[in-house]
């Protein structure tokens, strides 16, 4: 769907000041809570739809706060519903909630040391992508908001969702089984707000990108076919290996060679190739897994297309046969015109004006688009990057050094709670 809006008239019709709530004293007094959760719940991590003792945590503390709790949603998620002491429209606030299998390198105090089973393997649990933080920053959130009924005109509906990494294989999850599921109704939400920590972005900073702000996912698998043979006669069979190398090395050429990147981008990235047990034996067959991001729907189907096509044909000019297999995916995160534009003097009011950048569009991908393709949603980045260290002393997301500095959390408390009060008073 395209959308064309002015950003001239967004700026004029959207042009309100947030408002002051007087929350600042309360606000800052969660702040130890909250980087005590973060700690604990970063020692205690869960694999996707496996969040069960998390669920328990945040079940339990909003419970004390007098929320009404709903849990067991997608499977372990947990829905928090509070009612204002005024009538008006009903805003969800989503943290999600699930660990990576990633063992953990940093030397902290509350590191990880969790293992659990992946796919058959034994492996390291750890929140390397933040969502530790994102739940202690919510439940910091639900604990001010429910002493401050009497400042919310409406309802706010907390979503903490499991899965968002991607549930295992065989499974439904994350955000697209809470939609299935209803989180979205009863009551109906007006809106949704979201936010990513970001281990790259210096603490008191935040980011945002109206329009597609992070890119669909999508997974792929191909799977080739040859014949086995000894690897001192490759003539004797065909070797599915090679033919792989053939087709990874065909499927960048889409991307540099096919796609028109000054548009959008895009990436292809075969993250796990398998085959063979021996070093002198040719296999049988191989497997390329991958993923594939794009920020445009054309650019999307032309690649999906065109690696079909080509994995296909690579393969039959080697004497193999291939098929190739591409997941539906994530859909893009795309931030509503509109309501971005309302948001933003809610950012700059608890940030300052000169800490909330304006950024271009990210190729990492987040399942929050799920409920921005049924409501308008606006999803920023929360810096978390020690303010002191270099440009480039941080390590990336998914990795086992990404850290977190906590005294990024309380800004994200303060921005998640103004946010939602301003857009209730906005549209009351």
């Amino acid at each position: 769907m395209k959308i064309f809006i002015s950003y001239t008239f967004l700026l004029i019709s959207f042009s309100i000041q947030a408002q002051n709530h007087g929350l600042e004293k309360d606000i800052a007094a969660v702040e130890s809570k909250v980087i005590e959760w973060r700690r604990d719940i970063h020692q205690h991590p869960e694999l996707s739809n496996r969040e069960f003792k998390t669920a328990e945590k945040i079940a339990e503390h909003l419970r004390a706060l007098g929320i009404e709790v709903q849990t067991g949603v997608a499977h372990t998620g947990v829905v928090g519903l509070l009612k204002g002491n005024r009538p008006g429209k009903v805003v969800a606030l989503r943290a999600d909630i699930d660990a990576l299998p990633v063992t953990e390198r940093n030397d902290l105090p509350f590191k990880s040391t969790v293992t659990s089973e992946y796919l058959g393997q034994e492996v390291g649990v750890m929140h390397a992508c933040g969502h530790d933080t994102h739940i202690a920053i919510m439940m910091g959130v639900a604990e001010v908001l429910s002493k401050n009924k009497d400042k919310i005109r409406g309802t706010v509906k907390f979503i903490f969702q499991p899965a968002e990494e991607g549930p295992p294989p065989g499974e439904e999850g994350g955000a697209e089984l809470m939609v299935k599921e209803g989180v979205l109704e009863n009551p109906k939400v007006d809106a949704i707000y979201g936010l990513h920590i970001g281990s790259y972005l210096p603490v008191g900073q935040i980011a945002y990108k109206p329009g597609g702000a992070m890119a669909a996912a999508q997974r792929f698998v191909v799977n080739i076919k040859g014949k086995q043979t000894h690897g001192s006669a490759p003539w004797g069979g065909v070797d599915p290996i090679f033919v792989a190398a053939k087709i990874v090395d065909g499927f960048q050429s889409i991307i540099s060679r096919e796609m028109e990147l000054t548009k959008e981008a895009a990436v292809i990235t075969v993250g796990k190739i398998s085959g063979g047990v021996r070093n002198n034996i040719i296999p049988e067959s191989a497997e390329l897994i991958g993923t594939i991001r794009t920020l445009d729907y054309d650019m999307q189907k032309q690649i999906n297309e065109r690696m079909k096509e080509m994995a296909i044909t690579i393969a039959k000019a080697y004497r193999a046969e291939a098929t190739v297999e591409i997941d539906k995916g994530v859909p893009i995160t795309y931030n509503d015109l509109a309501l971005t534009e309302a948001s933003l003097p809610s950012l700059k009011e608890v940030a300052g004006d000169g800490n909330v950048h304006l950024i271009k569009a990210i190729t990492g991908a987040e399942d929050f688009s799920f409920y921005q393709e049924k409501i308008p949603g606006f999803f920023f980045i929360l810096g978390g990057k020690d303010p002191d260290a270099g440009p480039n002393d941080h390590f990336p997301h998914h990795t086992p050094d990404f850290k977190i500095d906590d005294s990024g959390l309380l800004l994200g408390v303060k921005a998640m709670t103004e946010i939602a009060l301003d857009y209730l008073d906005r549209t009351k």
